[in-house]
């Protein structure tokens, strides 16, 4: 008589050849074995191959209710609760190597591939198991926060609406959609999520967090306050939410606020995220009170618990800006002149974060002609697949592998990333903004795949960026704002390949200081406006006006006018600011012997 993974294993045979009697097997072994997890992933497959959608479904379900029992799975899934990965990992490749159809099991290795950082893995186990099981709800959810980590927010929304067509829809996933919701600019859907997800769970702090983000960027600053502080009421030491309040530039804490920080601060069981966001938080109380050492106190201990937590690695940009420069001479640019796609529609904004980019954004934006979008992902993840083409060793080749690329290749990357860029653009505008500081690492690969796009490289003085990107905890990335050192090499690589680039391809790059655009703005707006070929308009100077979404942590500043009460505030901390000085060397001499508007 055969034992059960034998029938099993012929079920399997079966489905190739006759899913009809695959399904005849798979009904026997229930019987035998009722509420087997292996039958009923063997019933669903033959019922989906027998066009039986609905009857296959509810034995994927059952399926994954029946993996609940299952010992080696909840092992592996009490490991992946202990934040015991190795040995989920193993658990996990064990089953899979007795039984390759688990897609249950494949759904929690994915989990632990993302544990990990192997996002490229994780999104292919849950591929996978959803090929196994289609209706696999928990492998949608997911794959859903996967791609919506890696910026890929639409592909998120259609994986969200096959989720909700499915019924499988509740507060947890509504408070996801609302995020990638508002990833892809449909900021009143995400409120609306956030609303009925809150109607559901009044209480959770994060969630009122999170529609005050939303609120923020569509510039409802009053219901923003208001939702941050529910928040703080649900959790004083939800770090974040006292952050996002300082984040707001506007608001002002009261000693009252700064006694409840400093409690939360000592309650033992506060998270690390929680304390750093505190502590800059904190920093800010003491910054507008003009205290100097508390201010810089809070700020450093912030930053010394943020660079612990995602360490820099300041060597690689420097070997990065060294290849690029070697590699992208003039004459690389000359053999390729007039490859690339011709499109004209984008406008990058890059340069330094704290530097002004979302400023000359929302001036851009104000124009008749030019949709502002947001930080888009989309040239790094062109710079990632770039990278690792035809790579044996799975080393990132990136910007080497630039010199391979044909015509056509720069052509359809080019094409690539204006059909990428197209779920962002709502307006109907001929041109539109991608404003990513970080891609002046990228302007060689912009240039050759988008040849007539505009470039706008927004600079501030490095001493009042390098401070105010001290004092500011990103969300994500930007790992060497946490180190005055680390900052000042990263300013001096950027100067460094920005002043190439003017000397290998002359005019294609146009500059804006930020001190300049303050003291001269229709002198410095109409030169902008020029070099994007647009028309003058006096909406560009009543950029405040503007009611568009902003994302930025500059959001509420580019909604007033232009001042000049951001200069020189790194004066009040002078003395703890030679490491960036040291760091900066030529790029802060250089800054220092340029002439003054």
């Amino acid at each position: 008589m055969a034992t059960k993974d034998e029938a099993v294993a012929h079920g399997y045979r079966l489905l190739g050849r006759s899913p009809a009697m695959a399904l005849s097997q798979a009904n026997e072994i229930l019987r035998q074995y009722p509420n087997d997890a292996r039958g009923l992933r063997l019933l669903g497959a033959a019922r989906r191959m027998t066009g039986d959608v609905a009857g296959a479904t509810e034995a994927e379900r059952m399926a994954v209710g029946a993996a609940a029992f299952d010992r080696a799975l909840v092992e592996a899934a009490a490991a992946l609760v202990d934040n015991e990965v190795p040995i989920a990992e193993r658990l996990l490749k064990e089953r899979l190597r007795q039984d390759p159809f688990d897609f249950t099991a494949i759904r929690l290795l994915a989990e632990v591939a993302a544990r990990i950082g192997r996002f490229d893995d994780s999104e292919r186990l849950l591929r996978q198991a959803l090929q196994l099981a289609p209706s696999f709800s928990e492998a949608k959810i997911n794959l859903a926060k996967i791609l919506h980590r890696a910026g890929r927010a639409s592909e998120a929304v259609t994986v969200l609406d096959e989720l909700e067509a499915e019924g499988g829809m509740n507060s947890s996933v509504m408070g996801l959609r609302a995020a990638v919701f508002s990833r892809v600019g449909r900021y009143d859907e995400a409120i609306a999520d956030y609303r009925q997800t809150l109607a559901e769970k009044p209480a959770d702090a994060t969630i009122w967090m999170s529609l005050g983000h939303v609120l923020k960027t569509v510039g409802q600053q009053e219901e923003s306050l208001d939702a941050y502080r529910t928040a703080i009421a649900q959790r004083r030491s939800l770090g974040e939410a006292w952050w996002s309040l300082a984040n707001l530039k506007t608001v002002r804490f009261s000693e009252d606020d700064a006694a409840t920080m400093r409690a939360a601060l000592d309650e033992p069981d506060i998270s690390e995220e929680d304390r750093l966001h505190l502590h800059f938080a904190l920093g800010k109380y003491h910054e507008d009170r003009k205290e100097a050492e508390d201010s810089w106190t809070h700020y450093a201990a912030g930053n010394r618990q943020r660079l612990a937590m995602t360490p820099h690695r300041a060597a690689g940009e420097t070997r990065l800006v060294d290849r690029t420069i070697k590699l992208m001479n003039r004459r690389f640019f000359e053999r390729r002149e007039g490859q690339g796609d011709p499109s004209p529609d984008p406008i990058f904004i890059v340069g330094m974060p704290r530097a002004g980019s979302t400023l000359v954004e929302q001036i851009l934006a104000s124009h008749s002609q030019v949709e502002g979008t947001m930080e888009l992902p989309d040239i790094a993840n062109l710079v990632r697949a770039i990278g690792n083409r035809s790579s044996p060793d799975k080393k990132n080749n990136y910007p080497a592998n630039i010199a391979g690329l044909d015509a056509e290749a720069l052509r359809a990357n080019g094409a690539k990333y204006i059909e990428l860029t197209r779920v962002h653009r709502v307006e109907g505008a001929p041109f539109f903004i991608d404003k990513m500081p970080n891609n002046w690492q990228h302007v060689g690969l912009i240039r050759l795949i988008l040849p007539n796009a505009r470039i706008v490289d927004a600079r501030r003085s490095p001493l009042d960026c390098g401070f105010s990107n001290f004092k500011q905890h990103f969300a994500r990335g930007q790992t060497f704002a946490y180190s005055l050192d680390d900052f000042g090499k990263y300013y001096r690589d950027y100067v460094r390949l920005m002043a190439h680039f003017d000397r290998v391809q002359p005019g294609k790059i146009h500059r804006v200081i930020h001190e300049r655009l303050v003291d001269d703005p229709e002198a410095e707006v109409r030169a902008l406006l020029a070099y994007c070929g647009l028309e003058y308009e006096e909406h560009c100077l009543r950029f405040h006006e503007n009611k568009r979404a902003v994302r930025t942590a500059s959001s509420e500043q580019v909604r007033q006018p232009l001042s000049r009460s951001a200069f020189d505030r790194w004066r009040m901390y002078d003395q703890w600011l030679g490491p960036l000085k040291r760091a900066l060397g030529p790029a802060l001499a250089a800054w220092d012997d340029a002439p003054r508007p």
